[in-house]
């Protein structure tokens, strides 16, 4: 009889495939095929596993998508199903995951694969999971395609669904999701397990995942590497012995982990190393602290936890230019808002485009991706159609806020299901079919109907902020006071978040903003904890400032200190915001077409080659600080990149019309290596080292070593970057080295990969260890600055 899968009891998860195929003397490969080719082989190392005592079996399909498998002969559909029937024959009675990893593609906007395509491709592999007890999805360094690959198993199949990220050595993915924030959107996702794997050794994860333990309220996954690799001969081996892993993984079981297994480097007796010392462990209860949180993919705001700002300035009720915007589908005007109103304080941006005259859905859908491109900040998703929200929740990178539900019956069935699914909080309306009651006792009733039908839904109270609407006091001015007692008497009954939207009670009145700010103040000690409000109003802002110092949210003041302690700088915040943006700081701000418009401006009187020194390079330089010191992440460096790669086309344009020459920096190839199909680091490389003006030959991914060297020899190229991801590949990068370098010994090599590091790379040969494309930047700014290329 087959073991059930129980979640309140220690789990113990297989060891590295990879590793297992290396040992078996395959080093290159797609390791996926030996389903196919070889499936005996992939049962031995399954029946390996199960003898060592792991409960779980992970079946071979962790690249088995559509998009590895392109330019193969080998379907999705085929590789899967196999895997499945392979891994259930060798578990008997133990439990099968479907393994689903990585697309290996860039998600939209650092790169060009849409959400619903990455979509599609998880899909097309859950599809074909009969046989298997669980979904895992693993080493996901993008949070976006993490949140794809869910949603596509949520909605495919009814199996549990476990998901662990890879982090980067300053704790946070890839793109940049901090563990908090990646806890809060895969927890809000309704995920039944959520971890860490691969990446790094036991004592590196260790922090890590107690961090994670501290926020999650499902079960943690643990799974490290067996620390760095290092070659011997024909073996790769790695420093951490079977002993030394199973003492950090049995404390992080005494710490709360309760599934647990191993990466890349773990063998068989590494699992059972690990089942030896759980066995008799009993698993720990935790209490965690319970947080309300909106989040982007780098950023989580704390909601309740002092006065946080709603941008109100994405809305076109009011406002001709950005409705004209909107209406013809220019984005443009959207992003400058955006980044403007979190420049100056909005910790969270609504989104609302409603116009009778677009389809609503897509221009959301557009604004969405496109305001995420520019900002940090979560957003508040503002539509009164619960298609529209839906699509936009969908595609959003992050734990969004719903505006809004009501108290019509009508609203709370269609708009909550998405709140659940989608994990985001939700913002009640206290109207209902009679309209909006006159009395504060009126909304009250109206916000516990809310509350009430949220948690009949699996909202938790927690993930609800109640509007008590606030009316205009033109028009009904008795009524001002009257919101205000509802929303103290809400905070104190019910024990809610609440907003407000404020400027509306100004509206047909001289002096909105005084009218505003005061109202803001009066809101504020009436228990308000997200205003909706215009950020880039200077004495709202003021307000807001002084009231957390004087309601003891900000400590010591310090942050009213940060801000007022340069008075003349302050007072000029709103004169900066009119000033004309130059071109760094649009190269900064990710801003494309204005990096575009600007340098089509300044080639009437600088040259192009000056611009590219003197602006563009510079730019880049501090975004790449700037992200080298963990200020900005990857989708804010590739926003830069792009930005540039906008100003550098109008220019190249320019120099080419006006025979002018070219502004080419150098030429180099860029590839994956023979049998390995991961290129998501090179393709990140190769957009770096594009906007700083290099001209990349990019051949791909599984590239043979006589591929490169023609390619190589036929565009007289000396400069040459190979990657590897997968440790079966290494051998391969360093017989792709020898034989570059006994074909054409004046080649520069640089090499990088995750399973890399500067010393890995010395004894394979390379002359230069890239450990991203920044480093790639300053490797071959040094080759061409000191001529090194003859």
């Amino acid at each position: 009889m087959k073991e059930s899968l129980n979640l309140n009891s220690f789990l113990l998860f297989d060891g590295a495939m990879g590793t297992m195929l290396q040992k078996y003397g395959i080093n290159e490969g797609l390791p996926e095929s030996f389903n196919i080719v070889n499936p005996e082989l992939i049962e031995k190392i399954h029946k390996d596993y199960i003898l060592s005592g792991a409960n779980i079996i992970t079946t071979n399909t962790f690249g088995a998508n559509k998009f590895k498998l392109e330019g193969t002969n080998y379907r999705v559909s085929d590789i899967v199903k196999r895997g499945v029937e392979i891994a259930r024959s060798a578990a008997g009675n133990k439990l099968v995951a479907l393994d689903i990893g990585p697309t290996g593609k860039l998600m939209e906007p650092i790169g060009t694969l849409s959400f619903e395509e990455a979509y599609y491709a998880f899909k097309e592999q859950i599809d074909n999971c009969s046989g298997a007890d669980i979904i895992l999805i693993e080493t996901m360094s993008d949070i976006y395609e993490a949140k794809a690959a869910v949603l596509a198993a949520k909605e495919n199949c009814n199996l549990p669904v476990f998901c662990t990220m890879t982090l980067q050595k300053d704790g946070r993915t890839l793109t940049g999701t901090d563990i908090f924030t990646m806890v809060n959107i895969l927890q809000g996702l309704n995920v039944d397990a959520i971890g860490l794997n691969c990446s790094m050794g036991p004592s590196e994860m260790l922090p890590h995942i107690e961090e994670m333990l501290s926020y999650s309220r499902i079960p943690v996954i643990a799974q490290p590497n067996a620390g760095l690799p290092r070659i011997e001969g024909e073996n790769t081996l790695y420093n951490i012995t079977p002993e030394e892993f199973a003492d950090y993984l049995e404390i992080m079981a005494k710490m709360g982990v309760l599934i647990l297994g191993g990466c890349c480097g773990t063998e068989p007796d590494y699992i059972s190393k690990i089942k030896q010392r759980i066995n008799g462990l009993k698993p720990v209860k935790r209490n965690q602290k319970k947080y309300t949180t909106a989040c982007s993919s780098t950023k989580t705001v704390i909601l309740g936890d002092g006065v946080k700002i709603i941008g109100e300035r994405i809305n076109p009720t009011g406002r001709r230019k950005l409705k004209e915007a909107i209406k013809y589908g220019d984005m443009e005007l959207l992003k400058i808002e955006a980044v403007k109103q979190v420049e100056s304080g909005a910790d969270i941006l609504d989104v609302n485009v409603g116009l009778p005259e677009i389809d609503e859905t897509d221009v959301m859908k557009n604004a969405v991706k496109e305001i995420q491109s520019v900002v940090n900040a979560p957003l508040q998703i503002d539509s009164a159609s619960h298609e529209v929200i839906e699509a936009a929740v969908r595609i959003c990178n992050g734990k969004p806020i719903i505006n809004s539900v009501n108290g019509k019956d009508e609203v709370l069935d269609k708009v909550l299901p998405i709140v659940k699914k989608y994990g985001a909080c939700v913002v009640g309306l206290t109207l209902d079919e009679n309209g909006i009651p006159g009395s504060a006792e009126g909304r009250l009733r109206i916000a516990e109907k809310i509350i009430k039908r949220a948690e009949e839904y699996g909202v938790d109270k927690s993930n609800v902020i109640i509007d008590c609407l606030v009316l205009t006091a033109s028009a009904q001015q008795s009524e001002v006071r009257e919101t205000l007692r509802a929303l103290k008497m809400i905070k104190e009954r019910l024990h809610v978040l609440t907003t407000l939207g404020i400027s509306n009670v100004s509206f047909g009145l001289p002096q909105r903003e005084l009218i505003n700010r005061t109202f803001l103040a009066a809101a504020l000690a009436a228990g308000v904890d997200m205003p909706i409000l215009n950020p880039l109003s200077k004495e709202i802002v003021d307000t807001i400032n002084a009231f957390n110092v004087l309601w003891n949210n900000d400590k010591e003041a310090k942050n009213f200190i940060r801000v007022y302690s340069n008075l003349d700088n302050k007072n000029n915040t709103n004169n900066d915001m009119e000033k004309s943006m130059d071109l760094k700081e649009a190269i900064f701000k990710g801003l494309k077409n204005e990096a575009q418009i600007i340098t089509e401006n300044m080639l009437m009187k600088v040259e192009g080659i000056d611009i590219i020194n003197n602006y563009l390079i510079p730019a880049l330089d501090i975004m790449g600080n700037e992200f080298e010191n963990g200020r900005v992440f990857l989708p804010q460096l590739i926003q830069s990149a792009e930005a540039v790669k906008g100003a550098f086309k109008i220019i190249k344009e320019h120099m080419k019309s006006n025979n002018l020459g070219t502004v080419t920096k150098g030429k180099i190839i860029l590839a994956t290596v023979k049998g390995d199909v991961h290129d998501i680091g090179k393709n990140i490389v190769r957009l770096v080292l594009e906007n700083y003006g290099f001209e990349v030959m990019d051949l791909g991914k599984d590239v043979s070593e006589d591929k490169i060297l023609l390619e190589a020899v036929n565009n007289d190229i000396k400069i040459i970057g190979l990657s590897a991801l997968m440790t079966t590949t290494v051998k391969s990068m360093e017989r792709t080295i020898k034989f570059l370098k006994t074909n054409l010994p004046e080649c520069k090599i640089f090499v990088g990969g995750a399973v890399l590091n500067k010393k890995y790379a010395e004894m394979i040969g390379a002359d230069y260890y890239a450990k991203d494309g920044r480093d790639a930047v300053k490797i071959l700014q040094d080759i061409f600055k000191n001529n090194m290329i003859k």
